[in-house]
């Protein structure tokens, strides 16, 4: 080795290396802009169209997903599937300290080249103190590599036209994205396994923050990514797998611009005036639902908007093989449950189903229709009834609907529908499952009557058909329960199931005062708890947490107070409170894993929680024989005061990293992918 002595390190030669750009887009408006980096991918994407000199022609790259276009040329982002503001892209360099929350701010693209050219002249020749003038008159200074300043011009103006002095509170001036800590959110994947629709409920506001349905969507976007590297990040590293697409279906905004908020605020009183608007906004939509004009206008706008959006992504995306499930939330999902209960499913499905039957009984059914008819001096109409294939049970199924599709004159019609009422009637008080459920050829007219039409009470509008199936329905804190049960469906048909959709979900947390069970409709005769959603980090069960929380609880609440509570809210929402019930029984139960093995060796006063779920119970076909109803855990110490308004628990579910891991382990269990590891207390 030479022993030539090395220069001194402290003095390196200066070297000049170009800045490394990254691409920014600024978010809100005037008063709030921020400024949010693109992920890496997204920014590298940008900065090669850019680098191709790209911008000087019209080229648009897709960023965040796909879910967002960006102009090159005129520096715009633009939202591709629903209607938000453009906003200002900028491909960032230079960067100083803003005054009100001390976030960088980046400069415009030219003077950030003129920055850039100083700073490159200043490192080459290593002579610093440069001094700037920018575009509005301020002073910026570059006293080293490692302290560059922005001074506020100070406004004083005199006879002799001032200089901008270097008085003024200095700014902190970076130079290059790794300087300021800015949070670069990671890429997706660009794979994209299965498209979710997601519809909002009640009123443009979606969560206790007022957030856009777009917004929500975003977070449970995002929290699905972080589910997926957390949970399912084998079949990712075997490439498997990509993600999920979740895109809102914005129905509110059309409903309320057929000039109805104009009339309404004509009518509206003055008194307490925020309330009564937001009230307008909200409460109304399930009024409006239940009026024919505007329950049109709703189900052909989510129809409409869920198909527009499909044939958009499908452009987008030619590549798309996956399903396409569809999720609502609240009167989103009555909407979502309305629309499917009256999809047509193709012809050659419908034979499969009622092969075996139809072939026993037609001939006896028709028969009955025949004496039924006779007996109501309708004899006449005999043909058009056997021309249409109705037996007994198809005809106490017919809606007005369908008589006046068949051509049956308005007095005939009432006659059957009076008949049709009066037999469903006694039906309902007929005791479930008699006759005999095990002679098949009884179950077909016999025990079925007692069920009416699901679509029983349904506003009378055209539903219209998505151009799709969907593999799986999730309602998210709804009311579908209530709803039936109001307009007069007592009970569902355990064979049942939605025409086009095989899978249905119902997630509810245990104090949303919207949402309402659906299995104790299917099988009333049984008391039985919802599945317990499992907790995503796979913790056990909250009993002891919860316990916990309740000792530290005050004590008034202890006093009776919550005894009454909880029978108020189990009389309210006939949710079970499954983790509260949990909370007084011993907690031995937490602590072998191996109990849910052996169902037999606990006594029956066993919480619900732990017995988790005797496979015994059939609740039907509505969701391909799986279970329907499930209950999300509450955090150990939600606090009753929160609940007491329960707007939380009715919002609460697009941050709730358990449902969204619910819908993705159902999603991606459709294509035979599984978590890494089975999470405790689930199936």
């Amino acid at each position: 080795s030479m022993a030539a002595p090395e220069p001194p390190p402290t003095e390196p030669t200066p070297r000049y290396e170009p800045v490394g750009p990254h691409w920014f887009f600024c978010r809100g408006g005037d008063a709030r802009e921020r400024w949010v980096p693109f992920s890496a991918q997204d920014s590298e994407r940008l900065e090669a169209a850019y680098g191709a000199g790209e911008d000087k022609e019209d080229v648009v790259v897709p960023t965040s997903g796909g879910r967002y276009d960006v102009y090159l040329k005129e520096r715009q982002r633009v939202a591709v599937y629903w209607e938000e503001e453009v906003s200002e892209v900028r491909r960032c360099t230079w960067f100083y300290k803003g005054d009100k929350d001390n976030k960088y701010i980046p400069y415009s693209e030219s003077f950030s080249e003129e920055l850039e050219e100083a700073y490159m002249i200043a490192v080459t020749l290593d002579e610093w103190k440069k001094k700037l003038e920018s575009p509005s008159r301020e002073i910026i200074i570059l006293h080293n590599p490692k302290l560059m300043v922005h001074y506020h011009p100070v406004a004083i103006s005199d006879d002799w036209g001032s200089t901008p002095t270097e008085q003024g509170r200095p700014r902190t001036v970076k130079r290059g994205v790794e300087n300021i800590a800015a949070e670069i959110p990671n890429g997706e994947p660009l794979q994209i396994d299965h498209l979710v629709f997601v519809v909002h409920g009640i009123g443009p506001a979606c969560d206790i923050r007022f957030r856009s349905i777009v917004q929500c969507v975003n977070d449970f976007r995002n929290v699905s990514l972080s589910m997926l590297q957390a949970h399912f990040k084998k079949a990712q590293e075997q490439q498997q797998i990509g993600r999920v697409e979740f895109l809102p279906v914005n129905w509110h905004s059309s409903l309320h611009s057929t000039g109805v908020d104009v009339d309404l605020e004509r009518i509206t009183l003055p008194s307490i005036n925020r309330l009564r608007h937001f009230i307008n906004d909200t409460i109304l939509d399930v009024f409006f639902y239940n009026s024919s004009t505007y329950c049109q206008t709703i189900v052909d706008t989510v129809a409409s908007e869920m198909n527009r959006l499909y044939q958009l992504f499908l452009q987008r995306n030619p590549l798309f093989s996956g399903g396409v499930s569809i999720a609502g939330h609240s009167l989103g999902s009555l909407i979502l449950f309305d629309l499917l209960t009256n999809q047509k499913a193709a012809p050659e499905e419908d034979e499969h189903s009622d092969e075996g039957s139809r072939t026993t009984s037609s001939n006896r059914g028709i028969e009955e229709v025949k004496e039924i008819l006779k007996k109501l001096e309708l004899s006449e109409y005999c043909d058009v009834f056997e021309k249409e294939k109705m037996d007994r049970q198809a005809l106490l199924l017919c809606t007005e609907k369908n008589l006046k599709e068949m051509g049956i004159p308005l007095g005939p019609r009432m006659k059957i529908l009076h008949y049709i009422s009066s037999k469903t009637e006694v039906q309902h008080g007929a005791e479930p499952g008699s006759p005999s459920q095990h002679d098949p050829a009884s179950t077909d007219d016999g025990r079925n009557c007692q069920y009416r039409d699901i679509g029983l009470g349904q506003v009378s509008a055209n539903y219209p058909q998505l151009n799709y199936k969907p593999t799986i329905f999730f309602a998210f804190g709804s009311p579908i329960g209530m709803f039936l049960t109001v307009r007069g469906v007592k009970r569902i048909n355990p064979n049942y199931s939605l025409p086009t959709c095989k899978g249905f979900f119902n997630i509810f947390h245990p104090f949303d005062p919207v949402a309402y069970r659906i299995e104790p409709m299917i099988v009333p005769d049984l008391e039985f708890e919802p599945m317990l959603l499992p907790h995503h980090k796979g913790r056990k069960r909250m009993h002891l947490e919860l316990k916990e929380g309740l000792t530290r609880m005050s004590v008034d609440l202890k006093n009776n107070l919550l005894g009454s509570l909880r029978v108020a809210w189990q009389s309210f929402t006939r949710a079970p409170l499954p983790a509260v019930e949990a909370a007084s029984t011993d907690a031995e139960a937490e602590a072998e894993p191996s109990v849910e093995k052996q169902p037999d060796t606990k006594p029956d006063e066993t919480p619900a929680a732990v017995k988790e779920e005797a496979p015994l119970i059939n609740v039907g076909r509505l969701n391909g024989g799986n279970r329907i109803d499930y209950v999300l855990q509450e955090k150990p110490i939600e606090s009753f005061n929160e609940y007491l308004f329960a707007l939380q628990g009715h919002l609460c579910y697009w941050e709730s990293e358990d449902t969204v891991l619910l819908v993705l382990k159902e999603i991606y269990q459709t294509q035979g992918i599984t978590l890494d590891q089975p999470l405790p207390g689930s199936q």
